[in-house]
Formats: structure tokens, C-alpha cells, sequence
């Protein structure tokens, strides 16, 4: 029988801020940055790319 160990680490609410953030900035410049872009070959990437996860955008 295999047994298995967690470990956590405690983050401070500033921590835990500043990695939010930086997640939802991210997140943003993929979403905006990549799906508005004026580039046809970025927005193309960007759009199969979305449809290659199932995630509708028509």
C-alpha cells in the first residue's frame, strides 16, 4: 500500500494579494491582450487555440 505525505505552506494575506493579482493581470493580458490583438496570426493562434479547449467564441 502506497502512503503519501501533503505539505503546505502558509502565506501571508499580502502574499496571497500580490499572487492574485499578478494571476488576474495575466489573465488579462492573455484574454485582451491576445483575443483584441491587431495581428491576424496572434488572433488566429489566440482563436484556435480557445476553440482547441472547447471554449466557444461565436
Amino acid at each position: 500500500m502506497a502512503t503519501s505525505t501533503a505539505s503546505s505552506i502558509s502565506l501571508s494575506l499580502n502574499d496571497r494579494l500580490v499572487a492574485g493579482i499578478f494571476a488576474l493581470l495575466i489573465g488579462a493580458f492573455l484574454v485582451f491582450g491576445a483575443g483584441l490583438a491587431n495581428s491576424a496570426v496572434l488572433h488566429d493562434t489566440a482563436h484556435d487555440t480557445r476553440h482547441s479547449y472547447g471554449f466557444p467564441c461565436h
